[in-house]
């Protein structure tokens, strides 16, 4: 039995009954632009640093201004770039993982073979920046949500790509093997 030909550079299709390994597609973070603003407090907290040190009046002290600085810096960069540090989506050749949370970790799986649907969700401001949301939902369990997706149409389109292979994989798996395919 000769192999399917693959178009466009996909991966050849596994023969049937043959185990197929799980590889990632790939790995999203959400689009980083919530860290604008730690950004900009990060420049502030830098300059301001750079103008007061030394330059304070009497009552107060160098070693108060840096204080001050690394409270900010921590609360408003450190925290906000671990919090979005730490939320992930990973697509894999089987299923969509999702992993969120600094302390305790959730973390959702939705697997291919089963089926879902794919919304895209994406208001004015997600527009511009090219982000979008994904409702992956397979009408059992609760949706998963794959909130500011950069690139959104092109994870669409690798999901929906997904779905369809393994769901392909599936079917040819679950069918008896012929037996009209005797050496002649």
């Amino acid at each position: 039995m000769t192999q399917p030909t693959t178009y466009g550079g996909r991966p050849r299709m596994p023969a049937p009954g043959a185990p197929t390994p799980e590889l990632r597609v790939a790995r999203i973070r959400p689009h980083a632009r919530r860290l604008f603003w730690s950004a900009l407090v990060l420049i502030a907290v830098a300059g301001a640093i750079g103008y007061f040190y030394g330059n304070l009046r009497p009552p107060f002290e160098d070693w108060m201004l840096l204080t001050a600085a690394a409270a900010a810096v921590l609360l408003l960069v450190v925290i906000p770039w671990a919090v979005w540090w730490s939320q992930s989506y990973t697509i894999t050749t089987r299923r969509v993982i999702a992993r969120s949370g600094l302390l305790a970790t959730r973390r959702s799986e939705l697997g291919h073979v089963r089926g879902y649907t794919v919304q895209m969700r994406r208001g004015p401001l997600q527009r511009l920046w090219g982000t979008g949301t994904l409702v992956l939902s397979n009408g059992v369990d609760a949706p998963l949500r794959l909130r500011n997706i950069p690139d959104v149409q092109l994870v669409h389109e690798v999901l929906v790509d997904q779905v369809e292979v393994n769901q392909i994989l599936a079917h040819r798996d679950a069918q008896p093997p012929s037996l009209d395919t005797a050496p002649a």
